[in-house]
């Protein structure tokens, strides 16, 4: 069964990159309480600064699973970016929704996750960039995601409600003519 495990917004704040370069940025997302009012920009509370990279109607919403945060933390330790045994919490990866029972390897663009108050269309797998290896702490972040193709993926809104941390969704399989890996590989390959 899949199911929303956290609803993380952030408003913009500087984030000091690796290199010592400070940019606006809403990648730190914290867990909120809900219910969550989702629009098509995406959820209230979250500020969308890059639209290049999140946000506007095709990437109001950012979704990552729970299931790889387990490699996250040990990799992090390995790079001396944290100690062993800390735990990243949801959000960690800049995600709006921590989703569990949902990997990229199940997802192509155009299914749809419907919640009980709202609907939302995958549209694209998340590249990542500079701003995820300074939230994790290392350089070497970024690529990492990059090999492992555990990118998450992007969600523009169908039908506007409101989700809840806890509830269950349900997969609707769209054209299924493009996959999340296979559109990811194709972009990390440019």
């Amino acid at each position: 069964m899949s199911k929303l495990i956290s609803i993380n917004v952030a408003a913009a704040q500087t984030l000091r990159c690796l290199d010592g370069q400070e940019v606006r940025s809403g990648i730190a997302k914290r867990p909120v309480q809900g219910p969550i009012a989702l629009n098509p920009m995406g959820l209230a509370g979250d500020e969308q600064v890059d639209l290049s990279v999140h946000g506007g109607l095709s990437k109001a919403v950012y979704a990552y699973p729970q299931e790889h945060y387990a490699f996250w933390q040990t990799v992090r330790a390995q790079a001396g970016a944290a100690a062993w045994g800390e735990t990243l919490p949801p959000g960690s990866l800049g995600e709006n929704l921590t989703l569990t029972g949902l990997l990229e390897s199940q997802v192509w663009v155009g299914d749809v996750l419907r919640f009980a108050a709202a609907e939302l269309i995958v549209s694209e797998p998340r590249q990542p960039c500079f701003k995820f290896n300074a939230v994790m702490g290392f350089n070497k972040a970024a690529k990492l995601m990059s090999e492992s193709g555990w990118c998450g993926f992007y969600l523009a809104v169908k039908t506007g409600g409101s989700l809840q941390a806890g509830e269950s969704f349900e997969l609707l399989p769209g054209p299924r003519d493009v996959s999340i890996p296979e559109l990811f590989r194709a972009r990390m390959r440019r």
